[in-house]
């Protein structure tokens, strides 16, 4: 049985505008800050790449302090966590202009292959922190030696040996 889908042109129209609104936002008014994630949450950007041994995450927190940053790996998933304090000596009703966040932030992501998480590292300067974990022995590539199989040798057929 065929399920049929009906198109919803409002539907579709509307997403549209959202990726478009998103598109500029990130784009114009804010390039490089911190990306909205559920609502007004804000989370930073993070980079992974991988190299042969490790996996390289490595996080924006720019005015942060490394013990204002928590960094757990449960099995695949990698969790940071950290709060931006507010600055106490300004009232909120004194602020003409405010872009800066502050609050508590959480994120959160399952990394593509499994890792040692005991044995990762963290460096945390000028409000960057990479941190490396280095990937199990299972999903390491392996170099794979080949080994010629020597050809058989051929019995003389010259015709002086005769039986």
């Amino acid at each position: 049985m065929a399920n049929l889908t009906r198109f919803e042109p409002l539907r579709e129209m509307v997403t549209l505008r959202q990726a478009m609104d998103r598109l500029f936002e990130d784009s114009f008014v804010s390039p490089l800050s911190w990306r909205r994630v559920e609502g007004e949450t804000v989370s930073p950007s993070i980079d992974l790449h991988e190299t042969t041994d490790d996996l390289v995450v490595t996080a924006s927190l720019p005015g942060l302090k490394a013990e204002d940053v928590e960094i757990t790996i449960t099995g695949q998933t990698l969790s940071i966590r950290g709060e931006f304090k507010a600055d106490e000596k300004v009232e909120r009703d004194q602020y003409l202009y405010r872009e800066r966040r502050f609050g508590a932030f959480h994120r959160q992501m399952s990394l593509p292959v499994r890792v040692v998480g005991d044995h990762a590292t963290a460096t945390f300067e000028d409000g960057l922190l990479t941190l490396r974990v280095p990937k199990a022995e299972e999903v390491k590539p392996h170099q794979i030696a080949i080994k010629a199989t020597p050809k058989p040798v051929e019995p003389s057929t010259n015709g002086d040996a005769k039986a």
